[in-house]
């Protein structure tokens, strides 16, 4: 995906989120004993967090990523789409948001998952919540998926919630929390129409959809 106006200049939020997923990220790479007790212990794994109240691990685990690909499209996403978020709401804010979201994605993968000893790693819960977002604020902004085919994020929000619903049903098998993406996008879109319901913010999203230009 590639923004069509261009990316914008690094905001505060933006970049210290950056650099310590990155930072975490190259400790579990150069320390790979460390990496099973970080993920262990610090990753969301339903039977702890639930059960045990490791509480901790439902924001924790928002910092740990799996490979390389997993942070890169998790970062790229969250600097392309976050900025501008941030520079609209303000620091404090979007910061709310990112884990606002992030924590009712692991809530919600956690749930679904009772008794799981398998950890969930990863800021997608929250990034979902952020494409969310941006589909709400700039809902005919256009990006370029795989760099060539132009899209309106509206209709790619919509996309992909609908390949993580659909995808929800077989995620013990694919390995990925699709409930987890899930959450972050609903959890975002509900709280954003009440935040900003004086400005009627998504309340004619679905109905604006297919509304002719």
């Amino acid at each position: 995906m590639y923004y069509q106006s261009g990316f914008g200049m690094m905001t505060p939020a933006v970049k210290n989120l950056l650099l310590a997923n990155i930072a975490i990220f190259i400790l579990q790479i150069l320390a790979p004993g460390l990496n099973n007790f970080l993920i262990g212990y610090f990753g969301l794994v339903p039977a702890l967090a639930l059960e045990h109240f490791f509480i901790w691990q439902f924001v924790s685990y928002m910092f740990l990523h799996g490979g390389l690909g997993h942070i890169f499209f998790n970062m790229f996403a969250l600097w392309m789409f976050g900025v501008e978020l941030e520079r609209n709401w303000g620091t404090r804010e979007f910061l709310k948001f990112y884990f606002l979201t992030g924590i009712a994605a692991g809530l919600s993968t956690s749930l679904f998952s009772w008794g799981s000893m398998i950890p969930t790693i990863g800021a997608s819960g929250a990034i979902y919540g952020i494409l969310a977002a941006y589909a709400l604020f700039f809902p005919d902004r256009y990006v370029y998926l795989y760099l060539l085919f132009p899209i309106k994020m509206k209709y790619l929000a919509i996309i992909l919630g609908a390949l993580e619903f659909i995808s929800a049903y077989n995620q013990h098998q694919s390995g990925i929390a699709h409930v987890a993406h899930l959450g972050g996008m609903v959890v975002g879109y509900f709280y954003l129409r009440y935040k900003y319901r004086h400005w009627g913010i998504g309340k004619d999203f679905f109905k604006d959809l297919f509304k002719r230009k």
